[in-house]
C-alpha cells in the first residue's frame, strides 16, 4: 500500500501549518513593504501639484521622478518576490499532501466508499497549489492595509476619509455577499465534476464494449444530462463572481471620481490643495483595489477552502505506518481466527466466522458456488479488506501489526480483475522496483512460466506494455501477473481465479508455480472455479454463503463434499469476473 507519512494525522497537520505560518509570516512583512512603496503615487503626485509646479522648479520634479522611479523599482522586486514565494509555498503544500494523497487512492477503495472517480483528493491538492501560486492570496495579504490608507485620507482631510469609508464598506459587503453566494456552488461544483470525470474514465476504459454493442448513444445521453449540470453549475458560479466583481470594479471607479469631486469642492473653498485631491484620489484607489481583486478570486478562493478542509479530513483518516519494532520475515503459519468481513464502508458481513490454520509447505484451494465470498476472503487475507471481527495472523503476528511496506514484500496477490501499469514488463513484474536486481525479476518469470514468452517479444522484459497493459493477450497479462506476485519470494501468495485466462500451457505453468512456492515453504491460496487449477494444491477449504462448508485434505474433502465433487467435475468454464465461458 506504499508508506503514507510516519507522524501521526494530527503532528502531520500541525507540522504543514506551522511550516505555512513562517513562510506567510515572511509574505506578510514583504506585504507590508510593498504597501508602504504604494504610496509612492500618491505622493509623488502631492509634491509635483503642491510643491513643483507652484514653484516652477525642474530640478526638484527631476529629483522626485528620480526617487519615485527607485521606489517603484523596488516595489516591483518586491512583488516578484512575493509571488515567487507564494509559488514556493503552493509547492510546499503539494509536497507535503503529495504522499498523503497517492496513498489514498491506495488506501481508501478498500477501506471506504470513494465517490466518483476517486481522484478528488488530486483535484483538492491541484486546486490548493493553484490558489496559492496564484494573485488571489495577494489580495489577502493586501485588505489588512486598508485601515492605514483610509487613516491617510482622513489626515487629508475628513470628508476625503468619510467618502472612502462609505466606498470601502460598500466594497466589504460586496466581499461578504461572494462568500455567502458562492459557498454552495463550490461544493456542488467538486462533486459534479468528480461525477464527469468518472463517467468520461469509465467510457474510455469500456470503449470496445460500447462501441461493439451500440450504446454508446444511451451513455451519451447520461454525459449530456452529466455535462449539462456541470455547465449550469459553473455559469451559476460565474455569474455570481462576474456580477460582483463588474460592481466593485464599478464602485471603486465611482468612488475614485467621488474623491476627486470631494476633493474639487475643498480645492474651491480653499480646505484642499490641488495636491491632496489628486494624491487623496490615488490612494482610495490603491487602498481598494485588494478588495476588488479578492471579489474576483472568490470562486478560487472557496474551491481552495473546500479542498484544503478535505485534505485535512484525508490526512486524518490515513494511518500512520511508522513502527517501532520490524517484524521478521515470516517463515512458518498462517491463522484465521473468527473472520468476518464485509465491503469497504460497509457493516454487512460476508465471509462469517471463518477459521482455518495453514503452515509453510501448505497450498489450499477455495472453492464454492458464486457469491459464496471465496474473493472477499481473498482480500482479506492479503489485508486489502479489515476485519470487521477476527483477525489474519502470519506468524501469530495480525496483519494490522505490519508496517504495510514490509508486509507487501512478504505477499503475492493476483487478483480477479488483472490491471497492469504503463510501463516495461520488467517494471510491472518487479512491482517497480527501482533497484530490483534482474536475477530476481527472471526468476519470478519463470516460475510463472513466463521466460520463454517474454524473450521472444523484440524488447524482451523492457517490452512497453502501454495503459493497463493493452498490448497483451488477457493470458498475457494475467501470466505477468502471476509473475509479478512471485516476484520476491513472498511467504503467502493468494491467487483468484489465477486461470480464467489460460490455456492448457499457462494451466501447467500455474500448477508448477505453485508446486515452486510449496517447495520453498511458502503458503499458497488459490481460489478455483476450474478443477486444473486445484492440481497442485493438497487441501481444499468449501465455501458457502459466506461460511466454511468444509476444510480438510483435499481428497478426503472431495470424497465427503458432493459440492467440491459437482464443482471439480463441472465440463463448463463459469464465467467469473469478466472471463469469457467455455
Amino acid at each position: 500500500m506504499g508508506n503514507v507519512h510516519s507522524k501521526p494525522p494530527q503532528i502531520f497537520l500541525v507540522a504543514v501549518v506551522t511550516s505555512l505560518k513562517k513562510a506567510f509570516l515572511g509574505i506578510g512583512a514583504t506585504s507590508a513593504v510593498i504597501n508602504l512603496l504604494a504610496l509612492t503615487g500618491s505622493f509623488f503626485m502631492l509634491q509635483v501639484y503642491d510643491r513643483v509646479i507652484p514653484g516652477r522648479s525642474v530640478p526638484t520634479l527631476i529629483g522626485l521622478a528620480v526617487i519615485a522611479a527607485t521606489l517603484y523599482a523596488f516595489q516591483g522586486i518586491l512583488e516578484l518576490v512575493r509571488s515567487l514565494i507564494l509559488v514556493r509555498v503552493g509547492l510546499s503544500v503539494d509536497e507535503r499532501f503529495s504522499e498523503s494523497v497517492y496513498g489514498s487512492l491506495v488506501l481508501f477503495p478498500s477501506r471506504m466508499q470513494t465517490p466518483g472517480d476517486g481522484l478528488q483528493s488530486v483535484r483538492d491538492l491541484d486546486s490548493v497549489r493553484g490558489f496559492m501560486s496564484g494573485p488571489g492570496p495577494t489580495a489577502l495579504f493586501d485588505m489588512p492595509w486598508m485601515p492605514f490608507y483610509l487613516g491617510l485620507c482622513f489626515l487629508f482631510h475628513v470628508w476625503i476619509g468619510v467618502t472612502a469609508l462609505a466606498g470601502a464598506l460598500l466594497l466589504v459587503v460586496l466581499t461578504l455577499l461572494a462568500e455567502l453566494k458562492s459557498r454552495e456552488p463550490a461544493k456542488e461544483a467538486a462533486k459534479i465534476a468528480a461525477e464527469r470525470t468518472a463517467l468520461a474514465e469509465a467510457t474510455r476504459r469500456n470503449s470496445e464494449a460500447v462501441l461493439a454493442m451500440g450504446f454508446s448513444h444511451l451513455i451519451g445521453t447520461r454525459w449530456t444530462e452529466i455535462n449539462r449540470r456541470y455547465l449550469n453549475n459553473h455559469l451559476l458560479a460565474t455569474k455570481v463572481t462576474g456580477s460582483l466583481g463588474t460592481i466593485s470594479k464599478i464602485t471603486r471607479m465611482m468612488l475614485q471620481s467621488a474623491v476627486l469631486a470631494v476633493g474639487a469642492v475643498l480645492v474651491i473653498r480653499q480646505e484642499a490643495s490641488g495636491g491632496i485631491m489628486i494624491a487623496s484620489s490615488i490612494l482610495v484607489s490603491r487602498s481598494l483595489a485588494p478588495v476588488e481583486l479578492a471579489i474576483g478570486q472568490w470562486k478560487g478562493f472557496a474551491a481552495a477552502r473546500q479542498s484544503w478542509s478535505r485534505l485535512q479530513q484525508l490526512v486524518e483518516l490515513m494511518p500512520a505506518t511508522g513502527r517501532e519494532v520490524s517484524l521478521p520475515q515470516p517463515v512458518s503459519s498462517l491463522k484465521v481466527e473468527n473472520l468476518h468481513l464485509g465491503a469497504p464502508g460497509t457493516k454487512i458481513a460476508i465471509v462469517r466466522g471463518v477459521s482455518f490454520e495453514l503452515c509453510a509447505g501448505d497450498a489450499v484451494g477455495v472453492i464454492g458456488p458464486s457469491a459464496s465470498g471465496k474473493s472477499s476472503l481473498a482480500r482479506g487475507l492479503v489485508g486489502l479488506w479489515q476485519p470487521l471481527t477476527g483477525a489474519v495472523r502470519i506468524d501469530g503476528a495480525a496483519l494490522s501489526q505490519w508496517e504495510p511496506t514490509a508486509l507487501g514484500r512478504h505477499i503475492g496477490y493476483l487478483p480477479q480483475d488483472v490491471s497492469l501499469f504503463s510501463g516495461s514488463i520488467a517494471e510491472n513484474i518487479s512491482r517497480f522496483d527501482p533497484d530490483a536486481p534482474s536475477e530476481k525479476i527472471i526468476r519470478a518469470a519463470k516460475s510463472a512460466g513466463i521466460y520463454e514468452m517474454i524473450v521472444q517479444f523484440p524488447d524482451g522484459f523492457d517490452t512497453k506494455l502501454g495503459d493497463y497493459g493493452s498490448v497483451l493477450s488477457g493470458g498475457q497479462r494475467q501470466r505477468i501477473a502471476l509473475a509479478r506476485a512471485l516476484y520476491g519470494d513472498p511467504f503467502l501468495v493468494v491467487l483468484d481465479e489465477p486461470n480464467s485466462n489460460l490455456d492448457a500451457d499457462g494451466e501447467a505453468a500455474l500448477s508448477k508455480a505453485i508446486v515452486g512456492v510449496r517447495d520453498r515453504g511458502g503458503i499458497a491460496i488459490v481460489i478455483a472455479h476450474r478443477p486444473s487449477a486445484l492440481a497442485a494444491v493438497d487441501k481444499v477449504l468449501v465455501l458457502g454463503n459466506g461460511q466454511i462448508q468444509a476444510f480438510g485434505p483435499k481428497d478426503e474433502v472431495l470424497k465427503k463434499t458432493t459440492m467440491a465433487t459437482r464443482i471439480l467435475q463441472a465440463p463448463t468454464r463459469l464465467v467469473i469476473g469478466g472471463a469469457a465461458a467455455e
